[in-house]
């Protein structure tokens, strides 16, 4: 029924897509790709018209007599809908009603409320439940007198409950139940039944991995706001450097030359700070189809990285060194230039790795951004060049090694400083005024403490490499023991087993807090007719 529609936005509030009737449908298909054994809905018929709300439920009774146990709560079902209910639950400050839909009819008339003809008997429950004056009144037995009649609804209200939730607990229903869940604890008793029990996926972690991806890829494409912006930003940002920053080969080209190095360092970590809204954003998408079973802690991890940080965060890097780089008229090699595009690349990657690090568990995008950014800032300080690194005070300088611009900035000054000559002409030996100069980029590099061999520039990259590989075993971490304390179901607050075939048994849960069910609502349970193994 979903083809018409098929690869089209399920929309939001803002953007235009499905009709309602196909977005519930939808909710329900993504609650069957575990192929669970029993499906919990909450009102899965509010919102709808009266053919939309039937087709739903001509869905779900299709299912459960594929051997599938449904449980929903529904707001004022006409009795088409009713007709489709195999067990009933009926709730009001206490337990009104549970047992077989149909007999619900012959079990209120023993307790005094007769349903009208041609009233509908699930706005008939709620009705009585609800201690409504109307159906009360039409519906008490003349014995309770006429001055009983006109009292206050708040006044009899208390004591209507009361008496239902009372003699219910007399009824054979309640007896039948008790029975069946006191079977159902002491075989749990004897079984041990742990009550946590391991999540199982329908599928393999590369089938995961792929559509997880797939999926990441398709809203980066479906909303490339974001993603053309952060490319424009990076061309501008490109030529405004390359036009600022005028490279000479004298003294005054080491400056520049330092100045630029530290900017392209500073950029790009600041620049990753984006890579924040990848995990808060999702945060509870996340939680809801993990716990779901829709896929592993680690195929969402790495598909998730797969489709953002590696295009997000390489091709930025690639168009703003290709733009500089030649602007700018840095060192005129081609190994030079692969250096620095690959030391650009791993100064993004490794702080947005250190942003997934820091945010995971963060619901706010403003305090992670303020965590991120902060971080950044402090370790911009211990680049090496807002000061030397070799006159930080033997207590402090520890926190050079934790500093992401420091590895990069050290890796751009060696490619580019190394076996330049920035005094072109110039005797040092005949004129003692430039005795104490820097001329060369190895005296440069010997006064910030670089060591001038080829492990001197590779051992940056080594290091970022390990940072890269420690922030994202941090975030995997912090995301696989992500407490799941965002559930909609924050408690279970009734269970009422029912065993209508051998191994079969379902039960009927609301949350506590911002209920699920309020009181007086109707509660269907529609259960399969068939026997599950």
């Amino acid at each position: 029924c979903g083809d018409k529609v098929a690869d089209s936005k399920v929309g939001t509030q803002f953007i235009r897509g499905v009709s309602g009737g196909e977005r519930k449908r939808t909710s329900i298909a993504m609650e069957l790709i575990t192929d669970p054994s029993i499906l919990f809905l909450d009102e899965p018929t509010t919102g709808l018209d009266s053919s939309t709300a039937n087709a739903v439920l001509l869905l779900l009774k299709r299912m459960s007599k594929q051997g599938r146990a449904i449980i929903f709560s529904i707001h004022q079902p006409r009795y088409s809908i009713f007709k489709f209910f195999d067990s009933l639950t009926l709730l009001a400050s206490g337990l009104m009603f549970h047992g077989p839909a149909q007999e619900a009819l012959g079990y209120f008339p023993s307790t005094g409320y007769h349903c009208e003809p041609y009233n509908n008997p699930a706005d008939f429950f709620l009705d009585v439940i609800n201690g409504d004056s109307c159906a009360v009144v039409l519906n008490r037995e003349d014995t309770d007198g006429e001055a009983k009649e006109t009292e206050e609804p708040s006044k009899k209200d208390t004591p209507l409950i009361g008496k239902l939730t009372e003699f219910y607990a007399n009824s054979s229903f309640f007896k039948e139940t008790k029975v069946e869940l006191d079977q159902l604890s002491g075989g749990q008793k004897k079984k041990n039944i742990s009550v946590y029990k391991e999540i199982t996926y329908a599928t393999s972690f590369c089938h995961q991995l792929r559509w997880i991806s797939r999926r990441s890829f398709k809203n980066l494409l479906g909303n490339p706001q974001a993603s053309i912006a952060q490319i424009i930003v990076t061309v501008i940002l490109g030529l405004v450097t390359g036009a600022i920053f005028y490279l000479k080969n004298d003294p005054t080209g080491i400056q520049n030359r330092a100045g630029v190095l530290f900017f392209l360092t500073t950029n790009q970590c600041f620049s990753s700070v984006s890579a924040v809204e990848l995990l808060v954003v999702e945060k509870k998408l996340f939680i809801h189809e993990h716990i779901s079973g829709y896929y592993r802690v680690s195929s969402y991890f790495f598909g998730t990285l797969l489709s953002d940080l590696l295009p997000m965060r390489m091709l930025p890097s690639i168009i703003f060194t290709s733009i500089t780089y030649f602007l700018l008229g840095l060192k005129p090699q081609v190994e030079a230039f692969f250096i620095m595009m690959f030391t650009v690349m791993m100064v993004a990657y490794s702080a947005s790795s250190m942003a997934l690090a820091i945010v995971v568990g963060q619901s706010v995008v403003s305090i992670a951004t303020l965590l991120t950014t902060i971080s950044f800032v402090f370790m911009m300080i211990f680049s090496g060049l807002l000061v030397n690194l070799r006159t930080v005070v033997p207590w402090l300088s520890w926190l050079q090694y934790f500093s992401i611009p420091r590895y990069g900035f050290a890796a751009l000054q060696h490619n580019e400083f190394l076996g330049q000559n920035f005094c072109p002409g110039l005797n040092v030996t005949t004129n003692s005024t430039y005795s104490y100069a820097i001329c060369t980029g190895k005296e440069f590099l010997e006064n910030q403490g670089i060591d001038l061999s080829p492990w001197g520039l590779w051992r940056n990259h080594v290091a970022l490499a390990c940072m890269i590989v420690i922030f994202l075993t941090v975030a995997y971490l912090k995301l696989l023991f992500l407490k799941k304390i965002f559930l909609n179901f924050s408690l279970i607050h009734m269970i009422y087993p029912t065993l209508k075939r051998k191994h079969l048994d379902f039960s009927w849960m609301s949350g506590s807090g911002s209920q699920l069910i309020p009181s007086g609502e109707l509660c269907a349970v529609v259960e399969c007719f068939r026997h599950i193994p």
